[in-house]
Formats: structure tokens, C-alpha cells, sequence
């Protein structure tokens, strides 16, 4: 992503094989560092998880198709977040990326970045 800005820079980082929880609370702690203006550029983290289930705000009770007693049961973790969207699986070969992003920096405008994307 340009902004026609020199020197911007997207510092990309790999966690490798990191608990959800743990790249969770990683993520929130560089959110405010970056909003700070603590860390002064982009960053994606680049990570795999464990196996966990995901539930964003828009998830209904019927779309998680086995209990939490059964997934626990499979070693598979379940977390409510407060990300958008609706059931998700995470799991060991899945590279997963999260961006931690200053969108003044950019354009002020979440549809537009998520198009970018």
C-alpha cells in the first residue's frame, strides 16, 4: 500500500507458532504503542496458531457446529473477540496475518483499507 509519502515503511514481524491469547494481547499492546506514536510505523504480524475457534461479534450460537466442551475435548481453544465477523478457525499450517495499521497515515476509511487488503 502507497501513499505517495517517502518513507513509509511496513515493519513485518513473524511470531511463528504463537498460543492465540498470547498473539492477542501482543496485538492490543502494539495497537497502543502504535496509536501512541510509540512505534512509528505499520506493522504486520505474521503468526500460526495452535488449533482455536474464533467467535467475532456477528457469530451466532448455531454457526459453531461443536461444543466447547468438545473442542476442548480436541485441544482446540475458543475465544470471543471483538474483531468483526462471525466464526473462525485458526490452526497449525495457516499462516495468518495481522496488520496493526495508522489509517491517518493512509486514507481514514476502514472499507477502503479492507479493499487494499
Amino acid at each position: 500500500m502507497t501513499t505517495g509519502r517517502v518513507g513509509n515503511e511496513l515493519w513485518v514481524v513473524s511470531l511463528g507458532r504463537t498460543p492465540y491469547e498470547e498473539a492477542l494481547e501482543l496485538q492490543r499492546a502494539l495497537a497502543r504503542e502504535r496509536i501512541s506514536g510509540a512505534i512509528p510505523e505499520d506493522m504486520l504480524l505474521l503468526v500460526e496458531h495452535p488449533p482455536v475457534v474464533t467467535l467475532g461479534r456477528s457469530s451466532k450460537a448455531q454457526n459453531l457446529v461443536s461444543s466447547s466442551e468438545y473442542l476442548a475435548s480436541k485441544g482446540v481453544e475458543l475465544f470471543e473477540v471483538e474483531r468483526g465477523g462471525d466464526v473462525t478457525f485458526h490452526g497449525p499450517g495457516q499462516l495468518v496475518g495481522y496488520p496493526i495499521v495508522d489509517l491517518k497515515r493512509h486514507r481514514q476509511d476502514l472499507h477502503w483499507f479492507l479493499r487494499q487488503v
